[in-house]
Parts: structure tokens; C-alpha cells; sequence
């Protein structure tokens, strides 16, 4: 299956904007009932949920409100109600503990952790382990720079590699990057997410729609980067028929299981 690239979240108190978001080109759609909702209108943002996904046909996950929130038990009751397809984000997770109390009331749906903490990042690998449930696993950098202190990118480095290396120690999938808060600055979208691909991510969450096509084609991988993969495999496959155990490029690079891998990986997202 093709790796999803954009994820877009959307309000769930505006429901026309859901709407939307479903008829967008994201690969999986964000309904929020946490940081986009006024606690005013968490109520009515629950019953949307309940109305407009009751028989959604395409990847969806629910954001849901922190378990220290007053609103945290009405969002586990409600996204039980429905499809099982449906995942569930988790924000602000700090515990494998708190994986575990969603877990028994959600039995046997789909687990997206954001860890958006100094205390969430030292603990990466013990939350991305925390039940087979988990299908990801990804950073909330507003809160993040936040509890840190920091002002720019640079100060968020160690965190986005703890997170990648906890997500391949888990053997999840490499997380997706967080939102890029400026919906206009969309060359400062396409850098941030090509420095956050060399890291190791892949894909992003957009907060509007315009943002999707500059995510998709950051994560996509380059005609040059295709035409390799594809002489990777094609070698492999010669070798293989010839019976030959030690494989190289014409530039001389010798292809190891990892590299293989990889160029299997360049090929799914290309196509």
C-alpha cells in the first residue's frame, strides 16, 4: 500500500469544512476536537463527528481532547460509536499509561500518539511501544518549542531524531512532520519538509488545503532518485538469475539488503 504524504486536519465544528477537507487530495484527513475547538463548542463538535463520520469512506482519524480535560471521556464515547476504521490522536502523551486507558476503551482501533513535551520525547520509545494498537507515532512542535524554550527549528533537531529513531525501533512507519503554521509561505513549507525528509520523516500535516500539494511534492521522490531505485532492483534481479552474490552500480557502489529496501520503498511512494 502507498505510504500516506498529507494529512490535513480540520475543525470539527465546522462541519462544512469537514466536508471539505473529504473532498480534498489529503491522504487522510484530521477531524479535531482538541486545540481547534473552543471549549465552548465541544459539545456541538462531538455530534458533528458522530453525524459525518458515521459512514466515512476514506482514512480518517480523531483528535481527541487530553485525558486531563473535561472533555476527554464524551471523545473516547464518541468516536466508539464509529467505524473501526476510524484512528484515534492522541495529544500531549507523556505515559505508556495513558496508551493503555484509550486503548480499553477503544478495543482494537488504530492508536496516533503526539508527543509534545520535553518528558513525552525522553519517554518516544516506551509510548511507541506502549500497545500493539499503535499505528504512529508524531510530534506537536507548538507545544513543543513551547516547553522548551526554543525559538526555531534548530532547537527542535534532537527531538524530530528521537521521535524518527523511536518510530524505527518500534517498527512503525517514519512519523509524518508537524504542521508549518504559515499557510502563505509555501517555498518556507517546501524547505522545512525537505530538511525534515533528510531526517528521516515522511509526509506532513497541513493545516489548510493549499499546503498539500507543496507537502506532496517535497516527500515525493525526485525522477533522479526513481531512475536509481529502479537500476537498484533491476541489478538485484540480474544478479539473482545469474547466481552472482556481490551486486554494484556502474558508479561503483556495491547494494547491500538496505538499499534495496529503500529503492523498494522510492518505487511504492513513486508510484
Amino acid at each position: 500500500m502507498t505510504p500516506p504524504l498529507t494529512f490535513l486536519y480540520t475543525p470539527a465544528d465546522r462541519p462544512d469544512r469537514v466536508r471539505k477537507a473529504f473532498a480534498s487530495a489529503a491522504d487522510v484527513v484530521l477531524v479535531d476536537l482538541e486545540d481547534a475547538v473552543a471549549p465552548a463548542r465541544k459539545a456541538e463538535a462531538r455530534e458533528n463527528v458522530r453525524r459525518l463520520l458515521a459512514a466515512v469512506s476514506r482514512p480518517v482519524q480523531v483528535r481527541v481532547n487530553h485525558p486531563s480535560t473535561p472533555w476527554h471521556a464524551a471523545d473516547l464515547t464518541a468516536v466508539a460509536d464509529l467505524p473501526p476504521a476510524v484512528g484515534v490522536r492522541l495529544p500531549k502523551v507523556e505515559a505508556p499509561e495513558e496508551i493503555a486507558a484509550v486503548e480499553r476503551a477503544l478495543p482494537g482501533r488504530a492508536l496516533h500518539p503526539l508527543i509534545e513535551s520535553a518528558l513525552g520525547v525522553e519517554r518516544a520509545l516506551a509510548i511507541a511501544t506502549a500497545s500493539p494498537m499503535i499505528a504512529s507515532i508524531g510530534l506537536g512542535e507548538a507545544d513543543l518549542r513551547s516547553d522548551l524554550g526554543v525559538a526555531d527549528d534548530a532547537g527542535l533537531t534532537w527531538a524530530r531524531s528521537r521521535v524518527i529513531v523511536a518510530a524505527r525501533a518500534a517498527r512503525l512507519a517514519p512519523p509524518a512532520m508537524s504542521a508549518y503554521a504559515n499557510v502563505r509561505d509555501l517555498e518556507g513549507l517546501a524547505a522545512s519538509c525537505r530538511a525534515g525528509r533528510a531526517l528521516g520523516f515522511r509526509g506532513r500535516t497541513a493545516i489548510h488545503p493549499s499546503q498539500l500539494e507543496t507537502i506532496r511534492t517535497a516527500f515525493l521522490p525526485t525522477p533522479q532518485e526513481v531512475s536509481r531505485a529502479r537500476e537498484v532492483i533491476a541489478r538485484v534481479a540480474d544478479a539473482t538469475a545469474a547466481g552472482v552474490g556481490a551486486i554494484a552500480l556502474p558508479d561503483g557502489t556495491f547494494l547491500d539488503v538496505a538499499m534495496v529496501e529503500q529503492a523498494r520503498t522510492v518505487l511504492a511512494l513513486a508510484d
